[in-house]
């Protein structure tokens, strides 16, 4: 049974992108058109990168609730910034038990305005504050175009609602959130994001600011990983939020949100995926080691399938996921071949002479061939796989740091930021634009401001459009 190849990267990414997540068992098509299937192999990867969030939801502080998937659509039109921005992604519900609704439903596009009509019964005084709130669920966006993980009508992901008593504490937490964002892809996903301020034509609608973590691709293109958004008062006016600070007079709260999803998923495929598949990261891999069983005769399978299931044992007792490849009729290499499209970091393989020498082989998916294997004793083989994951680990990060700071060149002018823009990678540059000089270069290089880096060189420069005293410098380039 031979093993498809697939597109490579160099030929068409978006292509090599979609066969992947197919071949790789993380999705399936759905009936419904801009929906999709998560399969169990995707689904475990969602809840790796789910469950480090969670964790680090709980150590700050903030607790799990869950609101409803219908929204009156009168409380989105509350705030008008926010209902004109998701107007043309919403799914209205009109009719119900065969019956027309007094009110139309909006299926939730994000849930700003369920959540702020509970917090205003929930919130009377400074004691209420602040308020930590975090969902885990789906949201709707009737989208035009759709691709795998990275846009989806129907999604998964958590969005945190938090009331703070002052503007400096709703922004605290709003770092604090891109902050959880960005050690989660740096530690655990091994992506190198740039965190930053969006633009105030890039942010989010009815948000004072909007922070970003951004990746890049392995196509070069921006992907916005994870945001943040300190509201101001926004929501709270639209929604009379109050509480009676110390001295007993009525103030609005000030609110926050932030949310992942499972874009996060794409995003550690094409950050990491080679032509021969995914590669994933130890930490958020489904399986960590896989262990394929070598054997032909049945006197050669007891012995091999017996040193298997001891050593299968120690790595279960320290904790390392692995799963044992016990399929009959596909050959050694067929395996190999099929755990490195689905990106399994560490491969062991035991075979007869591994039986008599007690001895096993290790294979680096992030490092290919000859170069990537080594034989280990079986005696202290869960320190050497171990050893291995983390080694594993931060030469992921390594990759995709080189990889990133390679393709980030500074330009001093429109005509260089063109230049670059047009060979794919990423132009960083003085910038004291306006908001229609981004949409002018949005429009002839589909290129946008993904952020103002919190890293600022300091003082000040030419701005590379309008040629006038800027004081940040901006990244562009094209994202998804």
């Amino acid at each position: 049974m031979a093993q498809q190849a697939v597109t490579p990267q160099s030929v068409d990414f978006s292509k090599w992108y979609n066969e992947i997540v197919y071949k790789a068992d993380l999705a399936d098509q759905s009936p419904v058109r801009g929906c999709l299937i998560i399969k169990p192999y995707g689904y475990e990867l969602w809840e790796a990168i789910r469950d480090g969030l969670d964790r680090r939801f709980k150590a700050t502080g903030h607790r799990n609730a869950y609101f409803p998937l219908f929204i009156p659509e009168s409380f989105l039109k509350k705030e008008a910034e926010h209902v004109e921005g998701f107007s043309p992604e919403l799914a209205v519900v009109t009719v119900a038990g065969g019956e027309e609704l007094a009110e139309p439903l909006v299926v939730r596009p994000t849930s700003e305005t369920i959540i702020m009509a509970a917090f205003r019964e929930w919130i009377q005084s400074y004691r209420d504050l602040p308020l930590l709130i975090n969902q885990w669920a789906n949201v709707v966006r009737w989208e035009l175009r759709t691709r795998p993980f990275l846009r989806t009508t129907e999604f998964l992901w958590q969005e945190g609602h938090t009331a703070h008593a002052t503007f400096e504490d709703a922004e605290a937490e709003t770092m604090q959130m891109l902050n959880v964002y960005a050690d989660l892809c740096i530690n655990d996903a091994a992506v190198p994001v740039i965190r930053g301020k969006k633009s105030d034509r890039e942010k989010f609608a009815g948000a004072m600011h909007t922070y970003t973590v951004e990746a890049m691709m392995g196509d070069k293109k921006a992907l916005q990983s994870g945001t943040s958004h300190n509201l101001g008062q926004n929501f709270a006016k639209a929604f009379d939020i109050k509480y009676l600070d110390e001295a007993n007079v009525l103030q609005h709260v000030w609110t926050t949100s932030w949310g992942m999803s499972t874009r996060m998923v794409g995003c550690v495929v094409m950050a990491h995926g080679d032509d021969k598949g995914l590669r994933l990261p130890p930490k958020i891999a489904p399986y960590q080691v896989v262990i394929v069983p070598i054997y032909k005769s049945d006197e050669e399978k007891s012995a091999v399938l017996g040193t298997v299931e001891r050593i299968s044992g120690q790595l279960a007792e320290a904790g390392i996921r692995f799963h044992v490849d016990r399929r009959e009729g596909q050959s050694p290499g067929f395996k190999y071949n099929d755990w490195e499209m689905r990106g399994v970091p560490v491969r062991m393989e035991i075979g007869p002479k591994d039986v008599e020498k007690n001895s096993a082989a290790l294979a680096r998916r992030d490092v290919p061939g000859k170069e990537g294997k080594q034989f280990v004793p079986q005696d202290g083989i869960v320190q050497a796989v171990k050893g291995l994951l983390n080694a594993v680990q931060a030469n992921m990060l390594q990759q995709a740091t080189a990889f990133r700071d390679a393709n980030i060149h500074d330009v001093k002018n429109y005509d260089e930021l063109k230049q670059v823009i047009e060979a794919g990678g990423w132009a960083r540059g003085w910038w004291a634009g306006s908001g229609a000089d981004e949409g002018k270069i949005k429009e002839e290089t589909a290129a946008t401001i993904r952020c103002f880096p919190f890293d600022q060189p300091g003082g000040n420069g030419p701005c590379l459009y309008t040629g006038e005293k800027a004081e940040r410098v901006a990244l562009f380039a094209r994202a998804y």
